[in-house]
């Protein structure tokens, strides 16, 4: 329980410092310093509406927090995502996911996220604040063409009725758990496609 009441900014300095990471020595290494570097550079980059932080002690795990951005449907609501980095980072992509049930034509029922850079065209150039700065991105411009989520995708077209949604109190709301569970039970899901634009310039260096 008094791990739950740490500040997450003490935490994730302590964690970047001591780079520990429970599985051994691997966070004192390569990846490990790239890390630490990473949460240095995402704490002082003052960017609106994202943050991460290292789960507890665990340097290769994160807990990211994005704000829906203004002027966009999402604006003012919050969503958590998990960020787990692989021993090959930054080579290999982090698997990152919604911890937030998220409606969005661009991510499934169990917080899979359909955007390339995490996929096939992710780039040892890219860091944490590009991932939450294009997630950020998509929420406000998903792709509908080739939707993950194709209800979501549908509600899209409708404005009013993915802001009700979106919006309704005690968000998720009965219509909302309504939607999410007939997107669950249906077949009609659709796949992660190719070629789903990368970060916009925002989410670049």
């Amino acid at each position: 329980m008094a791990s739950q009441n740490r500040d997450p900014v003490a935490a994730s300095v302590a964690a970047a410092r001591k780079g520990a990471e429970p599985s051994g020595g691997a966070a004192r290494g390569p990846v490990g310093k790239r890390l630490q570097q990473e949460l240095m550079t995402l704490m002082m980059s003052g960017d609106k509406g994202i943050s991460a932080f290292p789960e507890s002690d665990n340097l290769f795990k994160w807990v990211g927090t994005i704000h829906g951005a203004a002027g966009t449907v999402y604006e003012d609501l919050r969503y958590k995502l998990s960020l787990e980095f692989p021993s090959g980072y930054p080579y290999n992509a982090p698997t990152v996911k919604f911890l937030t049930p998220c409606y969005h034509p661009n991510v499934d029922t169990q917080g899979n996220i359909c955007l390339d850079i995490l996929k096939d065209k992710w780039s040892a150039l890219y860091d944490v604040r590009t991932i939450l700065l294009s997630i950020q991105s998509l929420l406000g411009e998903p792709n509908i063409d080739s939707p993950l989520n194709t209800h979501a995708a549908e509600l899209w077209k409708n404005p009013t009725g993915r802001s009700f949604i979106l919006r309704a109190p005690d968000h998720p709301s009965p219509t909302f758990r309504s939607s999410f569970k007939q997107q669950e039970e249906s077949s009609d899901l659709g796949m992660c496609p190719d070629g789903l634009r990368g970060p916009g310039r925002r989410g670049r260096r």
